[in-house]
């Protein structure tokens, strides 16, 4: 069981991602051989002293020596402390939290869209899939608003080199209208049909994808979807987070499609008068 205390950890480096983005890398002052069981998808709780904690997800997560990395953006009441701290600084770790990507053993054409910072949470999974050489199954559709809206910019150049990477924006750099991820990702659903779509962006993003694969003959148990909703203490304890009947840092972050509606179906059935 994960401790409500948070272990120490340092910040060891970071570097801006697009606007109001940092990816920063951390280091665990005593790893742990469990912090390396870490699944792509699951998310930890960052403590900055004297103001408070936050979720974010794993871009990398902790090695041996308990290095890992996340992106993370500057707004709410927390993150613009963190951003105000130079490396060295000591801060508390709490984690691993929440249900990551599935198994994708056997899974012969993987397909995985994101949007703008969405991008993070399934920056590992690409990594494992690399590492493992499932490279030539795998398609990346990422779409963002603008290039200043991309993140993770250094991963991107490697994996043009690996994988299958369409890259869409909304706005180009020119001021002219783009496109949107919907546009490729027909293309792709037109073609050799994907086993397993993977999806992590704005929730009402996430839904048109959804959509858009059951429309083109996927099942819903062939779709996931990352979805936060006010991850706050990581345990299912504070109640923010739920879904339907469920909790999000419990459950989820990462939902089936199937199960994902039964959750908004107890949403609906939940607003209604009695």
């Amino acid at each position: 069981m994960v401790s409500l205390v948070p272990r120490p950890m340092q910040l060891l480096e970071f570097h801006d991602e697009g606007e109001g983005c940092r990816q920063f890398s951390f280091a665990l002052q005593s790893p742990r051989p469990g912090d390396q069981a870490v699944m792509p998808g699951q998310f930890f709780m960052l403590t900055v002293p004297g103001v408070g904690e936050a979720p974010f997800s794993y871009v990398r997560p902790p090695d041996w020596q308990g290095r890992f990395s996340a992106l993370i953006r500057k707004e709410g009441a927390m993150s613009p402390a963190l951003f105000g701290l130079e490396p060295g600084a000591r801060l508390g770790y709490r984690g691993a939290f929440g249900i990551g990507w599935p198994d994708l053993s056997g899974v012969r054409r993987v397909l995985v869209v994101a949007g703008g910072s969405g991008l993070a949470a399934l920056a590992g999974l690409i990594e494992a899939l690399i590492r493992g050489g499932r490279q030539d199954a795998l398609t990346l559709v990422y779409g963002a608003r603008s290039p200043g809206h991309q993140v993770l910019a250094r991963e991107r150049a490697q994996w043009r080199g690996a994988l299958e990477l369409i890259e869409i924006l909304e706005r180009r750099e020119d001021g002219r209208v783009g496109g949107s991820p919907l546009v490729p990702l027909q293309a792709q659903l037109a073609g050799q049909r994907p086993e397993a779509v993977l999806c992590c962006g704005p929730e009402p993003m996430m839904q048109s994808v959804a959509e858009l694969c059951l429309a083109h003959g996927m099942p819903p148990t062939a779709i996931w979807l990352s979805i936060e909703r006010r991850l706050e203490c990581g345990m299912g304890r504070c109640g923010r987070c739920h879904v339907g009947r469920s909790s999000a840092c419990q459950e989820g972050p990462v939902y089936r499609y199937d199960r994902y509606l039964d959750r908004l179906a107890e949403e609906q059935d939940a607003r209604r008068p009695c």
